[in-house]
């Protein structure tokens, strides 16, 4: 008879039972490979370039606001002209403050020991169908 499994209740023995009604097979364990690994929280630059580049936008748009339009130019087209640099600095800020919060983050990580086990089901019966 199989072991109990782990959600059984005391004095109880239960066992798992395929779709067919039958007690399934129990898997084996082939290979384990022991392996050392870095754990660390990596910040996403993406995400800080991104809002670099609103940041620029934002400021930009108040900096060009506290002076009066060319009338022969406008407002929009003066915004729009004056966001290329701002955001363009947006974006270089918000990658330095990215990859500052990345070499943070490496300092911080910890090395840990990963063991990967490979899991091969036992052959079949000739019989035994998946449905």
């Amino acid at each position: 008879m199989p072991p109990p499994l782990p959600h059984a209740r005391s004095g109880e023995s239960a066992v798992a039972v395929g779709d067919n009604g039958r007690v399934t097979e129990p898997q084996h364990i082939e290979t384990h490979d022991v392996e050392q690994a870095t754990i660390r929280r990596a910040p996403r630059l993406g995400r800080f370039i991104g809002l670099g580049a609103l940041l620029g936008f934002v400021v930009t748009l108040i900096v060009t606001m506290q002076f009066p339009a060319d009338p022969d130019v406008g407002m929009t087209a003066t915004v729009a002209y004056f966001a290329l640099y701002g955001v363009s600095a947006g974006v270089v800020l918000g990658a330095v403050v990215g990859l500052i919060a990345d070499r943070v983050s490496r300092r911080r990580s910890q090395p840990v020991t990963v063991e990967h086990a490979v899991v091969e089901e036992e052959p079949r019966a000739e019989g035994d169908q998946l449905s």
